[in-house]
């Protein structure tokens, strides 16, 4: 189904944009008259993938593998790009530290990635362990190894490529922003991604392709910056927001293709007699009407099943038991709740952590003793991401009493705190409940800022949190840590955790 069709003068492109509602599996082919017929390269987008699985049905990398393999088949030509995020966060990295990642994308035929802040999330010297593993090339123009004065992992700034005669290049380009920590970065520089292009851009044109891609993970709002500047950039390959996002910015085309894999992005592009690109767009689901590609699917299972195994490994103890009752855990201080808060607080590097007591599973009083990756998963089942906000103390005091609404029942959205103190008095009325907030140790300033870690779930205003959404964010849910992973890494720094009621929420009832 063609949307509209723009043209441009010289090496500026046509674009159909294609957006298809039923699955890929159900296509018919392309009519013999479709302009996309002749294009010489077929590029397919992915970006922000944390699982090699299906996610609520859609997704999945064998069925990636699947697509690139019919589309050969049909006499196209694939390249398959990840514009960065892939070796972090899940359940599986946690344990596998992206391994299981870079053997199914080998599997499955990636051609090309770039960098996203999640490729540090183990630090730049397991990073440059999966770029040793990775079959494909990397591309990223702005990341440096300190060590060696070269680009990280032997990346290239920029590759040229000829597919069927029509010289395409690409340029790679990661954020170095705060989501990306120092402490990640011992032997790793980051620079300015809009310098580097001005820098690579020039050397590119030289080369005098006819079209210049930038595979990059940028924010969107960096993206339309990019290409503002330089626009000389026919076609942008995105990462980073999670959600689908097509533009056109005066002459360039942007792609994000949401996360996880459950859509692929077609861009096909070709070149007309007289210079100028042409670009057709396609979204493909990846729905179960897509079968597994076989090699794919056979390492993908082979890491799920080492996952099971792993899942028991020891990754630190409890010198005490973990009260996670359900009838205390949403009504009361807890010392599991603040063992929760404590390390999402400390992940985050923040003035307080403030989580719903809903995100804290197993209903049962954990014994002392070792604590294994599958009891954490059990204690936060969910996969809910560490956001990172800035807000007035006010808004810190309005989500407290929205925390405490519903007592003396007990409700999931009861916070779990950590760097506060509060009074909660049961018999005023709800919305004036919270009394005598201290913020380590100094009372709550209504209008001082605070930076506050909260799980993913209440960032978008879950559980009642509604005055979250619209504060500043400093970490969003596309680039904050996993809170399960936090939880790991705080129980392995200490050996031994040994979590109590200290006095943070006092209530009169």
């Amino acid at each position: 189904m063609a949307g509209r069709s723009m043209t441009y003068p010289a090496r500026a492109a046509a674009l159909f944009l294609f957006l298809f509602t039923g699955v890929a599996a159900a296509q018919p082919r392309d009519e013999p008259s479709s302009p996309r017929l002749r294009a010489p390269l077929t590029l397919l987008q992915i970006n922000d993938v944390y699982s090699t699985v299906p996610v609520d049905g859609l997704g999945g990398l064998a069925r990636v593998a699947t697509l690139k393999q019919r589309m050969a088949a049909e006499g196209r030509t694939p390249f398959l790009v990840m514009a960065g995020d892939f070796l972090s966060p899940s359940v599986s990295s946690a344990t596998f530290r992206g391994a299981q990642m870079i053997a199914a994308l080998n599997a499955a035929g990636l051609d090309m990635a770039t960098l996203g802040n999640h490729e540090f999330d183990f630090g730049d010297d397991v990073l440059l362990e999966r770029m040793r593993e990775a079959k494909w090339q990397w591309v990223v123009a702005n990341v440096v190894d300190t060590n060696t004065g070269q680009l990280i992992g032997g990346a290239a700034p920029y590759v040229i490529r000829t597919f069927n005669g029509l010289k395409v290049a690409f340029l790679g380009l990661c954020l170095n922003t705060g989501e990306i920590t120092g402490d990640k970065l011992k032997h790793t520089k980051l620079l300015d991604p809009f310098e580097t292009a001005a820098q690579y851009l020039p050397q590119i044109k030289r080369e005098n392709p006819a079209l210049i891609v930038a595979v990059t993970h940028l924010t969107f709002a960096d993206d339309r910056r990019l290409v503002e500047r330089f626009p000389e950039i026919d076609l942008t390959i995105g990462g980073h927001e999670h959600y689908l996002i097509t533009a056109i910015e005066n002459r360039s085309f942007i792609s994000k293709a949401g996360a996880e894999a459950r859509y692929v992005a077609r861009i096909d592009v070709s070149q007309r007699p007289n210079g100028a690109i042409e670009r057709f767009f396609e979204l493909l689901p990846m729905s179960k009407d897509i079968a597994d590609e076989p090699r794919t699917a056979e390492v993908v299972a082979s890491y799920e099943s080492r996952l099971g195994a792993a899942l028991d490994t020891r990754v630190g103890s409890t010198r005490v038991p973990l009260d996670a009752d359900s009838i205390r855990l949403r009504a009361s201080e807890t010392n599991i709740g603040n063992f929760v808060a404590d390390a999402i607080r400390q992940a985050a590097g923040t003035d307080i952590a403030i989580l719903n007591s809903g995100s804290i599973r197993g209903d049962r009083i954990y014994p002392a003793g070792p604590l294994t990756h599958r009891t954490l998963l059990e204690m936060h089942p969910f996969g809910n991401v560490i956001c990172k906000l800035a807000m007035p103390g006010r808004v810190v005091l309005d989500a407290l009493n929205s925390g405490v609404a519903r007592m003396p029942d007990t409700a999931g959205q009861f916070p779990q705190v950590s760097g506060l103190r509060m009074t909660v008095d049961t018999r005023a009325p709800a919305g004036n409940r919270v009394k005598d907030v201290t913020v380590n140790g100094q009372p709550l300033d209504p209008d001082k800022t605070y930076t506050v870690a909260t799980p993913d779930f209440v960032f978008k205003g879950g559980d009642g949190y509604t005055m979250f959404p619209g504060q500043r964010v400093l970490v969003g849910p596309e680039a904050g840590d996993m809170l399960l992973a936090a939880l790991e890494q705080y129980v392995a720094a200490l050996g031994e955790i040994a979590p109590q009621i200290d006095g943070r929420i006092t209530v009169l009832r």
